[in-house]
């Protein structure tokens, strides 16, 4: 009998031979793709309508402001309710915001609009992504701790990993080229469709009810049981912070509408490939992690993979050259894919059932937010200092912040599972 058991613990495509797992994950595929390709044509957008490089750091200020203020009584909704219907209604929504985008991209609005007031329609559309993020981001956590058996957990966050990053590389990459050939309109229809088709894949999950300890509880009571249950989870709280300063200071993404058109000059196609490069780095760790999952020290190795992550993105800011750029964030994605794939593994892991939707949520304020805050800091840095200086900035202080926790958050350097 041990040999079937081993086959199975040995299998990297497990967790995907679960049907409701393979329906949550292509859904994810699609709809994260679009998303992606949304949000580097908004950031490529805005910076053509303005030509000014803090304008990019407000797109992160706009979503995060509703994302942070709504996640945690996001988590308690989600604890309460049928999560694959909400999950449902926000990509819904998501939806509806993508049409607006279009219409904002025609030329009846660039004929009644001028571009000042086309790039406050655009930031006020994000705001209400921030808004539907707050509920659908942890819903694919939860629904993912909710379907798949603890013991095959680190299995499927690795290839939830995987499968979020692939849609991300999609996104980023073909929309510099659709962007390039069929212009903001077509790139906004891609998206709608894939949204749509994402939201299918979805629509084909069982329902899923809250679990019974939480449905008869308070709001607050519920926010604060989730808020207590991560501040005293060291090895928890620690790999959330280590995260959110790294990408809150570490994050050059923001500033590569610029890079591309000003400082590489490689026109909108380049500009996709280099808002790709992270993630494909990020994608190919994924790979040789889902067949070679790290077994020891854990802890450190995540340590040494944030420091490092900051060392690329100095080398990225002094660059001039589009291959020794693109090889700095496919390095630094490397690094922080292997991040994720460790924080990720630690949440669902630590995380009871009844508590998932409130542990994700905090997980989002910590992770996600971090990105659109990195994007603001990244903003306001680039008007203080300069692009170029304000990226060497961040990645110093995403080292210092490494050096710190090394010493600071002994348990987390020590941390296995």
């Amino acid at each position: 009998m041990e040999a079937p058991k081993k086959r199975i613990k040995n299998d990297p495509f497990i967790s995907l031979r679960i049907s409701e797992f393979r329906n949550l994950m292509v859904g994810r595929f699609l709809f994260i793709m679009g998303l992606r390709m949304m949000g580097t044509l908004v950031g490529w957008w805005i910076y053509e309508l303005t030509n000014e490089p803090f304008a990019i750091g407000l797109i992160g200020l706009a979503e995060v402001i509703p994302a942070v203020s709504l996640a945690l009584y996001a988590g308690h909704v989600i604890d309460i309710s049928e999560k694959r219907k909400l999950l449902l209604r926000g990509v819904s929504l998501y939806w509806i915001c993508a049409i607006a985008l279009l219409f904002l991209s025609t030329s009846i609005s660039s004929s009644k609009f001028n571009n000042l007031q086309i790039a406050i329609g655009i930031y006020f559309i994000i705001f209400c992504t921030g808004i539907i993020r707050s509920f659908t981001g942890p819903s694919f956590g939860t629904l993912v701790g909710t379907i798949i058996p603890k013991e095959l957990l680190q299995n499927a966050t690795t290839w939830s990993q995987g499968i979020w990053l692939t849609a991300s590389i999609l996104g980023h990459a073909t929309v510099g080229f659709i962007i390039a050939g069929f212009g903001h309109t077509g790139s906004l229809i891609v998206v709608i469709s894939l949204v749509s088709i994402g939201y299918h894949f979805i629509s084909k999950i069982k329902a899923q009810p809250p679990h019974e300890n939480v449905v008869d509880q308070k709001t607050m009571e519920s926010v604060k049981e989730g808020l207590r249950f991560v501040f005293r989870s060291k090895e928890l709280l620690g790999a959330l912070s280590l995260d959110l300063f790294a990408v809150l200071f570490g994050g050059a993404v923001a500033m590569i509408p610029v890079f591309a058109k000003d400082i590489l000059k490689v026109g909108p196609i380049g500009f996709g490939w280099l808002n790709a490069a992270a993630d494909i780095g990020a994608m190919l760790i994924i790979i040789l992690v889902t067949f070679i999952p790290a077994r020891k020290n854990q802890g450190k190795k995540l340590l040494l993979a944030v420091g490092g992550f900051g060392v690329c993105i100095i080398l990225f800011a002094f660059s001039k050259i589009f291959w020794l750029s693109f090889a700095a964030l496919v390095m630094s994605g490397i690094l922080d894919g292997f991040s994720m794939i460790v924080r990720g593994t630690i949440v669902q892991l630590k995380t009871p059932d009844h508590m998932r939707g409130r542990v994700m949520s905090v997980n989002s304020m910590f992770i996600n937010s971090s990105n659109e805050l990195g994007q603001f800091e990244s903003g306001v840095a680039a008007k203080a200092l300069g692009v170029i200086p304000s990226v060497i900035f961040g990645g110093s202080m995403t080292i210092l912040v490494v050096v710190t926790t090394w010493f600071k958050a002994p348990s987390l350097r020590k941390m296995e599972y």
